[in-house]
């Protein structure tokens, strides 16, 4: 039997297993008891050697990269000598490049699997200084090169077959020429790079060092401290909704009673943003945001006003969990709760080959490659005390990604696998593809890759399983995945570009403008499907992105769109339709920065500047809607 959760006392919580999954593995592959890295197995554990034997080799590479930023930022005046001259400092600068890869990532990512280590954490700083180093000594670099004239410089690449592979990033930086200042500018901006972090580091000391985290008491009697690992499961896990309430209104109003400090940080970030766009002679902060990728702003228009216009999908699934779980109001804080209790457990090992034999779609190619990362130590796999939260993936090049994983055996972890080997083998494909000048990928098609393997998972569980209950849990993973990665995004994002607006127009920028652009915003998007809680007006207090990299989340959007689009192209028409598209795909993924990315999205079939390409998703998560409420008309 089966139901769904309702927040009657009276009822039988009953649990959906997916029994597609539980078969052929034995306990012993579910995720050790133990949080002590030591006794973790090394199979799951990462192992550096690759990147550096140890740390006194780590120390020469820190000694050779030095000398090399020395010798390259003696070739001041050079450039304009030659092609052979402009050739030299790439090569050079690519050298440096390589070597800051290895130098950063050693201890970065050691410093990532125990945070609390503080002499790791020290080397990291060093390298850091370095680098902030570097960046005021090479200064010039940009200034001079821009100096020599672009159709001399055109002549130079035609004539110097080497300069080939430098074509692209040279071109790119004569279609900036005219927001590049002189040498002077140029090093005084540079000069102030650290202290641009200062609102950034305020607001982290505000928001995590310094905040005092509420106590409350649950219904069970249950002392708890809402810290945000602490809110974020009772959202997700407590099934009483007094119990949510409660939680959301203490952890709101922890931040609503800072909120003007907030404000004030979130002022110099707007302001900020304001000066450096006018020092570049930028119209808005959104053009300078955007330049660097050569993203017409009408990309960012048109995505916000076509969700703004697409919210009825997102309106309708509220009010669907909203009678599944019978309440009379819904609430946001609703919104995180399972509508299907689920205790099925995914060890990593079966998950690790059902990932393998989910991204079959994209060949044996991929496939192969795939595998191979899977087994050389290449993954940090389980939590451990002191570890940082979350995950990632971390390219090194000429060495490959490294993935970071806190893999919980649950649903969620499975999904957030295949996301990042997604993005693992956008790194490989584009570093095996592409010299090193061209070898990284932008933010704006980042996401892509890792999405679509999210995609090609969902549609191979759901092919192989014809049970509702297990149907049920797959769509509702995959609309919750829209909510978060798709129109929430898109709310940000709005609220970015009409926050930045009023700092360029020379309005107040306080909390309470704050809050209510953010109040309406709630409104344009949820509609009547969502009660009005007045709290949740200063939810922009607490979104990190707004603070750490502004005009960030939008791409979390487009990447979802051009992964929508691209999915259909792979799985509809002919099969000669299908495998083009495929074939478009993988050299999408093998591209790296070789041309600008609303132009290697083109190649692919992707056009972000129409609506209909945003819409995608849109009717995507309509069908969806309409599939889990067939799924729970069976169950009833």
């Amino acid at each position: 039997m089966i139901g769904f959760i309702t927040p009657a006392a009276t009822r039988t919580i009953l649990t959906a297993t997916a029994s597609f999954f539980l078969m052929n593995y034995s306990f012993a592959d579910t995720k050790p008891e133990t949080r002590n890295r030591d006794v973790i197995a090394a199979e799951f554990k990462w192992d550096f050697s690759p990147i550096y034997a140890d740390w006194a080799a780590w120390e020469k590479g820190m000694t050779e990269i030095e000398a090399k930023m020395d010798t390259f930022a003696a070739l001041k005046g050079t450039l304009k000598d030659g092609p052979d001259s402009v050739l030299k400092a790439y090569r050079l600068y690519d050298e440096i490049g390589i070597l800051q890869y290895l130098v950063y990532r050693y201890p970065q990512l050691q410093r990532d699997t125990d945070t609390r280590n503080q002499d790791v954490g020290g080397k990291l700083q060093r390298v850091q200084a370095l680098f902030a180093k570097f960046g005021t000594a090479t200064a010039w670099f940009n200034p001079e090169l821009l100096a020599v004239p672009e159709d001399t410089m055109r002549g130079w690449l035609d004539a110097k077959a080497e300069l080939a592979p430098y074509r692209f990033p040279i071109l790119d930086a004569y279609r900036q020429q005219k927001h590049v200042l002189d040498e002077k500018g140029e090093k005084l901006l540079s000069f102030a790079t650290r202290f641009n972090e200062t609102p950034r580091s305020v607001y982290s000391e505000l928001s995590t060092s310094d905040i005092k985290f509420p106590k409350i008491t649950l219904a069970d009697g249950k002392e708890v401290t809402l810290t945000p690992g602490a809110y974020q499961s009772i959202l997700a896990t407590n099934y009483n909704q007094a119990d949510r309430a409660k939680a959301f209104e203490a952890y709101l109003k922890t931040y609503e009673a800072t909120k003007n400090t907030y404000a004030a940080i979130y002022r110099g970030i707007l302001e900020r943003g304001w000066f450096l766009a006018q020092a570049r002679d930028y119209p808005t902060t959104l053009h300078r945001a955007l330049d660097g990728d050569a993203i017409p702003v009408e990309v960012y228009t048109t995505l916000v006003d076509t969700v703004r216009a697409g919210t009825a999908p997102l309106q309708r699934y509220f009010k669907l969990r909203q009678k599944i779980l019978g309440l009379e109001t819904y609430h946001l804080y609703d919104g995180q709760i399972p509508l299907l209790k689920d205790e099925t457990q995914w060890p990593y090992k079966p998950a690790r080959a059902l990932v393998r034999d989910s991204v079959a779609p994209l060949g044996g190619e991929y496939q192969t490659k795939l595998a191979e990362l899977l087994e050389g130590n290449r993954i940090d796999v389980y939590e451990n005390e002191g570890k940082r939260s979350g995950a990632y993936n971390a390219g090194v090049y000429g060495v490959g990604p490294y993935v970071l994983m806190n893999y919980n055996d649950t649903l969620d972890a499975v999904f957030t696998f295949a996301h990042e080997m997604g993005h693992a083998m956008h790194s490989r494909l584009s570093e095996e593809s592409q010299p090193f000048v061209t070898s990284s990928y932008t933010i704006f098609v980042a996401e892509v890759a890792s999405t679509v393997n999210e995609r090609l998972l969902l549609e191979k569980l759901l092919a192989e399983s014809n049970d509702p209950k297990e149907r049920f849990l797959l769509l509702q993973h995959a609309i919750d995945a829209i909510v978060g990665t798709f129109y929430t995004q898109v709310l940000f994002a709005d609220f970015e570009r009409q926050a930045h607006t009023l700092a360029e127009k020379g309005e107040p920028l306080t909390a309470e403008v704050f809050s209510e652009l953010y109040g309406n915003l709630l409104k344009a998007y949820y509609g009547d499907a969502v009660a009005t809680d007045d709290l949740y007006r200063y939810t922009w207090t607490r979104i990190p992105h707004f603070y750490n990299s502004p005009y960030y989340v939008y791409q979390y959007a487009t990447c979802f769109a051009s992964s929508a689009q691209l999915y259909k192209a792979m799985n509809t028409g002919t099969a000669g339709e299908r495998a083009a598209a495929t074939e478009r795909y993988l050299t999408l993924l093998k591209s790296g920065g070789n041309d600008h990315p609303m132009e290697q999205l083109r190649k692919a079939g992707v056009d972000l500047s129409k609506p209909e390409t945003v819409r995608t998703v849109i009717d995507q998560m309509d069908e969806l809607v309409t599939r889990l409420e067939a799924e729970a008309a069976k169950m009833k």
